[in-house]
Formats: C-alpha cells, sequence, structure tokens
C-alpha cells in the first residue's frame, strides 16, 4: 500500500455495482424515452469537449444541461430541465434497490474504515439517494457530485473539490473508478494515486496507467491491507 495514502475515494457507477445489473432495469425506460436519453448523452459529450477547451457553464450545471438538450429535442429548457429531474435524476433512483453489489465491496470498505482511512466518492450523476437504496450510505466521510462543481469527469474540478472536502492533498488520496478515461485520467490528472477495476480481459495500453488494476473486491482488500 502507498505510504502517504490517507483517503480512499470510489466512482460509483460501474464501480461499486456492474453496469449491466441496472442496465438491464433501465430498458423499459430507454423503449419509452430513447429519444430524451440520446439528446441527454450527446449533451454530456457537448459539455466534455467544451471543458477540453477550457469552457465550463457560467450559469447552473443543470440549467446549462437542461438548455442544450433542449436545443436538440427542440423544446422548452424550463420543461426539459424539470423533465430530466423528474425522468433521469429522480426516476432511475428506486431501481438501485433491487442491484447487486460487487462481491466484496461491504467487506472492503469496512476494511477501509478499520485502517482508518477517510472515505469518499464521487460521481456523475446525484448518489446520496442511489447509496441509501444500495445500502451504503453509512459508510462516507464526504459524498459529492461533479455536476455540482458545474464540471464532469474527468474535468479536474471534482476531483479537487472531493480533496478540498475530505481535508487532503489529492496526493493523499487513492481513487477507484471503472472508467480510465473519466476516473483514472481525471485522478490521476490532480495527483491522486489511482485503482481500476476492469474485467478479466483488457484491450490496448492506455496511458496514464492505473497505479493499481483489480478484478475483484478481495484483490483491492489484500492491496489496501499490504
Amino acid at each position: 500500500m502507498f505510504d502517504n495514502i490517507k483517503g480512499i475515494a470510489f466512482d460509483l457507477d460501474g464501480t461499486l455495482y456492474p453496469s449491466n445489473s441496472i442496465n438491464k432495469r433501465l430498458l423499459p425506460f430507454v423503449l419509452k424515452e430513447g429519444r430524451l436519453l440520446s439528446a441527454f448523452g450527446k449533451t454530456r459529450k457537448i459539455i466534455r469537449k467544451e471543458q477540453e477547451s477550457g469552457k465550463l457553464p457560467q450559469v447552473d450545471f443543470y440549467q446549462y444541461q437542461a438548455e442544450i438538450t433542449a436545443k436538440i429535442l427542440s423544446v422548452d429548457p424550463v420543461q426539459m430541465k424539470e423533465k430530466i429531474e423528474r425522468l433521469i435524476y429522480r426516476g432511475w433512483e428506486p431501481l438501485y434497490k433491487s442491484v447487486r453489489l460487487f462481491k466484496g465491496v461491504h467487506e472492503t470498505l469496512e476494511v477501509c474504515r478499520t485502517k482508518g482511512f477517510k472515505l469518499g466518492l464521487l460521481s456523475d450523476f446525484p448518489p446520496e439517494i442511489k447509496l441509501k437504496n444500495l445500502g451504503l450510505d453509512s459508510y462516507w466521510d464526504i459524498v459529492h457530485c461533479s455536476e455540482r462543481s458545474n464540471a464532469l469527469k474527468p474535468h479536474p474540478l471534482p476531483f479537487l473539490k472531493l480533496a478540498d472536502a475530505m481535508s487532503l492533498p489529492p496526493q493523499n488520496i487513492l481513487y477507484v473508478g471503472n472508467s480510465h478515461s473519466y476516473d483514472v485520467v481525471g485522478a490521476a490528472g490532480t495527483g491522486m494515486k489511482t485503482a481500476l477495476i476492469r474485467p478479466l480481459i483488457s484491450f490496448g495500453k492506455k496511458s496514464p496507467k492505473p497505479d493499481f488494476s483489480f478484478h475483484n473486491y478481495r484483490q483491492l482488500c489484500n492491496f489496501m491491507l499490504q
């Protein structure tokens, strides 16, 4: 284990539970609200592209997101903001009551606490109700949503906000995620150490490399006990 690590932070979606577990439950929504979901996905790509050029929203992130989505669908931005909140943010949350976590997540978080690490969570979607429905709401010292910082991963701002909230320098935090492009790139860019959960078979060589890769939480737990 890294000697200087004082806090461990986790991504949520696809990191603490398998993505296919929620994707199956979202199928009725996808079939009914496919146009909205497609436009929402395009909006997030537009915002990330703008972030690469140094542009961040000058207004509330959720308002800006609704304005772009509304333009794509040629509808009213006010109504679109309400629709995104109702259908995507709030509408998906009850589905997490039946989502199964990766095996060993609870045990790993308990080990983290026993070892005295501060625990943080950073998600690109509001995580509080999801965590409650997953039975994970009691573990965290800090829970942060990147959108509340007016930026999405891999922009450094959400990670720096998380570090500030955890009262730790980024160099003292290990960030655990499932996406190289968002989690590893974003966290490493601020100086955090990174751990990547990934399938047993992976393809290609990406930079920067995570400091630690694992396929199940037993491996991560053993790594932290070193």
